[in-house]
């Protein structure tokens, strides 16, 4: 089941999580001038640390550490973050083009939050933490 009390507590966190990260991504582009890519690749380099340690720990409740948690949690992050902002990016410049760039960076940025926030759920729900996994049953995740 995708939507339960799991997926609750993965919002609580995402909520708290993507206010933090948002403010230092929008503040990053449009105050320090730091273009598209760096500053929301901060805001997901930041957010995506404090993101593995409550998800791990309060959302799936997984105390045992192992490398594959790490590389895998690294690697959803990444892939989801250049899928949902590559995609936002090119959604947005083609819908959008008589804006400025900086209205499109900025909605496209909003936009790739919200793609990010719904492929990085589904990745760490029945990759990362998944107690369903070969390497899971191995170790036992959740002890």
């Amino acid at each position: 089941m995708i939507f339960d009390r799991v997926f609750l507590k993965f919002a609580v966190a995402g909520i708290i999580n993507t206010i933090i990260g948002a403010a230092i991504m929008f503040v990053m582009y449009n105050i320090f001038g730091f273009g598209y890519w760096v500053s929301s690749a901060v805001n997901y380099i930041g957010g995506g640390i404090v993101s593995f340690f409550i998800n791990k720990h309060w959302t799936f409740s997984v105390r045992k550490w192992s490398l594959y948690i790490v590389i895998a949690f690294i690697a959803v992050n990444v892939i989801s973050y250049l899928f949902a902002y590559k995609i936002a990016i090119t959604v947005i410049y083609l819908t959008l083009s008589s804006y400025s760039v900086k209205a499109q960076d900025n909605i496209a940025m909003a936009a790739g939050m919200c793609i990010f926030s719904g492929l990085n759920y589904l990745g760490q729900r029945f990759i990362v933490f998944s107690k369903n996994t070969p390497f899971s049953k191995k170790e036992k995740l959740s002890e």
